[in-house]
């Protein structure tokens, strides 16, 4: 099967950073999905792992996470999917990903595509769904209000993939005002039509911003990106004993000034639950379904941004470098081989 994949971690404007390759063609067993790969888009871990996770000598590693494709196979232990089944998922960082025409995905992880979305619009959508919505839900427990805290969450980040998905989620199933972050016009906007009831630039400090919009501290603030850059802002903004939540990789994160405020501190990892195994794994099968819902009764829509072209190395290095760029508004996706 064709594949794209590297050898050694380099630039993405190597020559070899990313190949393309022919690979054995897998075979489903256990609680694995056989899927054929229709669509998959890229995300700020596929740059990480490319840029400095090395495969065993003579070995190859495919990136790839997020995906959307078709049922072809099951294994024995399956009991969610049959063949022919629609799906969207983002797989799991330890195992070989879905840049290739076949991939191995356990089912536990695995949504029913929307019906509403082909499978370029729904392969922008699991990875930042999953993460968003564990954020919410999971880390921040945003159904628990915080005391004298205003009724809101300022997302960090608003216009990248998870923030464009975690102001959905948060307008289609919360009461909470959003407050999104967005530095430039056209981000700005995007946010906005995304259902951000207020929007304020992160280039310029952060809090006196929010505390000008009169709606009292946020309970919640969510950081999806250079949280060492915010985090003065964070400690300030936020209400006494509020609930902040990240999911960047600061090289330092000093969380003692948080301890005043009594402010608990968590990280969101969405491979987490897979990675370990852990026995409520079947919870991204769960509300990976709850977003296809959700899109196909349009409380909620794709994030995507672009579409780059079909999946092939040299299309995945201009997504990687367009990811590594900074400047992404929703998401990259690539469809078809």
């Amino acid at each position: 099967m064709r594949a794209v994949a590297y050898k050694t971690p380099q630039p993405i404007s190597a020559e070899t950073s990313l190949i393309d390759v022919e690979l054995p063609m897998p075979e489903a067993g256990g609680h694995d999905l056989l899927v054929e790969i229709k669509a998959v888009s890229v995300n700020p871990v596929d740059v990480k792992v490319r840029a400095h996770s090395a495969p065993p000598a003579d070995e190859l590693k495919v990136l790839g996470w997020d995906a959307a494709g078709i049922v072809k196979a099951i294994g024995a232990d399956v009991t969610l999917f049959r063949p022919g089944d629609e799906v969207f998922y983002s797989g799991v960082i330890s195992r070989p990903g879905s840049n290739a025409e076949f991939h191995l995905v356990d089912e536990r992880i695995v949504g029913t595509k929307p019906k509403s979305l082909d499978f370029a619009a729904a392969a922008a959508l699991p990875l930042t769904s999953i993460t968003a919505y564990e954020a919410l839900f999971d880390r921040l427990k945003v159904q628990d209000a915080v005391s004298g805290a205003g009724r809101s969450i300022l997302i960090i980040g608003g216009a990248g993939g998870v923030g464009s998905i975690a102001i959905q989620i948060a307008r289609a199933l919360t009461d909470l005002t959003v407050i999104a972050t967005a530095s430039r016009p056209e981000t700005q906007d995007w946010v906005k039509e995304l259902g951000a009831h207020h929007v304020v630039d992160h280039s310029k400090p952060i809090a006196p911003q929010v505390a000008a919009l009169g709606i009292g501290a946020p309970g919640f603030i969510f950081s999806t990106t250079n949280t060492d850059s915010h985090i003065g802002d964070i400690v300030e903004a936020i209400a006494p004993q509020g609930r902040f939540a990240l999911i960047d990789d600061p090289k330092t994160l000093d969380i003692v000034p948080f301890k005043r405020k009594a402010v608990s501190v968590h990280w969101e990892l969405m491979f987490t639950r897979p990675l370990y195994g852990t026995p409520d794994m079947i919870e991204q099968h769960k509300l990976l379904n709850k977003i296809s819902e959700l899109v196909d009764a349009g409380k909620i829509r794709t994030t995507l941004s672009e579409i780059v072209g079909p999946i092939n190395a040299a299309n995945l290095k201009t997504a990687h470098a367009m990811v590594e760029s900074g400047r992404m508004k929703g998401k990259a996706v690539l469809a078809g081989f």
